[in-house]
């Protein structure tokens, strides 16, 4: 066994075993050659795609030119290259060589940012690894969700083909990087400060939102969280999908995620995720959770270019790890969305017990039914009582 296979994040001694590691690929990129234009053809814009021209952009995102490889950056930050090598990992960069030059010293900084909470103890080596996972995969994903969006800005307004687009998004990056790098960090603290005063409410409270509709207290549960959890399911999504074109698809699905995410931040909740037609989200309440459920529902039901959505909603106890969440109560849920009317709201009788006294909810109990992993289940359907709801600008 080698130095590298023994080692740890808060070992100083970095290692020499010259097995594959993580780390950002060179960019190979050629000069850009004129295409001709017939006649009564929309005249495709050039930009300066050189090598130089990317390599400048290049070193402006990295903070530096790369003049260091990845044993390089791992001996700066006093680590095993296999400690480095879980952390690149984590943060999903790709393959490489000993012999390439990867890196810069922004990222031995970074290197050595995450590795000194593990040597000051204010974190474990696990949870530093799945830290510098959630970095990584949330912020591919948004980086991924960004350009297509600017691509499709720019083909829309210019009139020009994806692929010229794409070119001009390159090339004009340079005048985005600053203001959309301040955004995230903005966005990233009011999110953190969110939570903050989320769990300060909970443990001020008594925990009292966990301990709601469910036997059993909160040291006693099995699952650390009560949370209403909810679901979305538009209505015949596959074979209306099967009928367009992909800019008519592109702009149902960003519509449906965008009302989505309206609704559910006005009423408090987080949305989970949205895997194709359907979305995931919770509430910190059974009310919040119904307010939002019917919310959406009937945003459907009204939208003239949406199909109705059936949706689902459960109050139980949920274990979040992950950006995600999981247990019972979600699959519940899940199960729930596909017995639902198009248009309507269904829901456990537990839920509908905790709702049972407001004023704001009206309970239509339906007949049994027996689902898979759960056997008999009374589902009821939930309908506005009293008051407007979620009030939307």
């Amino acid at each position: 066994m080698t130095a590298e296979d023994q080692s740890d994040l808060s070992q100083d001694e970095p290692a020499t075993d010259a097995a594959p590691a993580q780390a950002g690929e060179d960019t190979q990129t050629g000069e850009d050659t004129p295409s001709p234009v017939t006649p009564g053809e929309v005249p495709v814009p050039q930009y300066d795609l050189s090598r130089e021209a990317i390599r400048n952009l290049e070193r402006e995102l990295l903070g530096a030119e790369r003049t260091l490889r990845r044993r390089d950056v791992a001996a700066g930050a006093g680590v095993s290259l296999l400690s480095a090598r879980k952390l690149w990992r984590a943060m999903g960069f790709p393959n490489i060589s000993d012999e390439d030059v990867a890196f810069t010293e922004k990222d031995q900084d970074a290197l050595v940012t995450i590795i000194e909470l593990v040597r000051s103890d204010k974190v474990s080596e696990n949870a530093a690894i799945s830290i510098t996972r959630a970095i990584g995969q949330m912020t591919d994903r948004m980086v991924v969700w960004q350009i297509e969006a600017l691509v499709e800005e720019m083909a829309a307004q210019r009139e020009i083909p994806d692929a010229a687009a794409r070119k001009a998004l390159v090339a004009e990056l340079p005048d985005l990087i600053e203001p959309l790098e301040k955004t995230l960090v903005y966005a990233w603290r009011r999110q953190l400060n969110a939570a903050v005063q989320r769990l300060a409410l909970r443990a001020e409270s008594g925990l009292q939102a966990s301990a709601e509709g469910r036997l059993g207290d909160e040291d006693d549960a099995p699952l650390p969280l009560a949370r209403a959890v909810g679901f979305a399911d538009l209505v015949s999504y596959t074979s209306l999908s099967r009928q367009m074109n992909e800019r008519t698809l592109a702009h149902l699905v960003q519509r449906f995620e965008n009302v989505c995410a309206e609704i559910i931040s006005v009423g408090g909740g987080r949305l989970v995720k949205t895997i194709g037609d359907e979305v995931l989200y919770i509430a910190e309440s059974p009310e919040a959770g119904a307010e939002i459920s019917l919310a959406l529902a009937k945003a459907f039901t009204e939208d003239h270019l949406l199909p109705s959505a059936r949706v689902s909603l459960v109050w139980g106890r949920i274990l979040s790890r992950l950006g995600d969440i999981y247990g019972p109560t979600v699959n519940l849920a899940s199960r729930l969305t596909s017995l639902a009317e198009p248009g309507t709201v269904l829901i456990d009788a537990s839920t509908a017990a905790t709702l049972r006294d407001n004023e704001h909810f009206v309970l239509i109990p339906q007949k049994a039914r027996t689902i898979r992993g759960f056997g008999e289940v009374h589902p009821v359907t939930l309908a506005r009582g009293t008051g407007t709801g979620l009030i939307l600008d």
